[in-house]
């Protein structure tokens, strides 16, 4: 009894990451426990394909494994999500060249790109790294409904119907609000130096 009560126990991030330096393969098992929803609901938001997310959150708890260590991740679910995320979005990559069906990815990078794009003068001037920093200032500077709607729509590419329900607000108000934040994040770049 007292043993499948400690099982049940939550673990901390940290016991996770130790898990992963002491080469116990629970650390897999708990993160899966902890993590398996978020990073399956993020790959099937780009995917839209359950098997493909299944390889994909397999594939990211190989990456986690073979990361930790040397790495010791300060912000152990960013960290997982990041991986996921890449996976996700290679995977991606892979079907399109196959002509498979778009995902919620392309529709979310698609509104962003009047805000971002790339071209010659952009790509010599500014290194990605740059405009990561540029951009992620932007975000911490908005409001809290505002951030949650920007990272929920082009970092988990949620369907804006899934953060409309998740905020209590409307489909319309959610697409105004990514208008003013793509506005402002167009005007932040500007007052930069990026210029699209």
């Amino acid at each position: 009894m007292c043993e499948h009560a400690e099982e049940q126990a939550v673990i901390t991030d940290e016991q996770i990451i130790d898990l992963y330096w002491q080469r116990d393969e629970k650390a897999i098992q708990k993160t899966d426990q902890k993590y398996g929803k978020i990073l399956f609901r993020i790959a099937y938001n780009i995917l839209h394909d359950p098997l493909d997310c299944e390889e994909c959150r397999n594939d990211t708890y190989l990456g986690v494994w073979r990361a930790i260590p040397p790495t010791r991740p300060v912000a152990f679910p960013a960290f997982i999500t990041q991986i996921m995320r890449n996976i996700a979005i290679n995977r991606y990559k892979e079907r399109q060249s196959q002509k498979r069906v778009p995902s919620e990815l392309t529709i979310s990078m698609e509104e962003l790109s009047d805000a971002l794009h790339s071209d010659d003068s952009f790509d010599a001037g500014y290194e990605a790294q740059e405009v990561g920093r540029i951009v992620s200032d932007y975000v911490r500077g908005l409001s809290k409904r505002q951030r949650y709607i920007f990272i929920d729509r082009f970092y988990f590419a949620e369907p804006v119907e899934t953060t409309a329900a998740a905020l209590s607000i409307s489909v319309p108000t959610v697409y105004r609000e990514l208008d003013r934040i793509k506005q402002g994040l167009k005007k932040h770049l500007e007052k930069n130096g990026v210029f699209v």
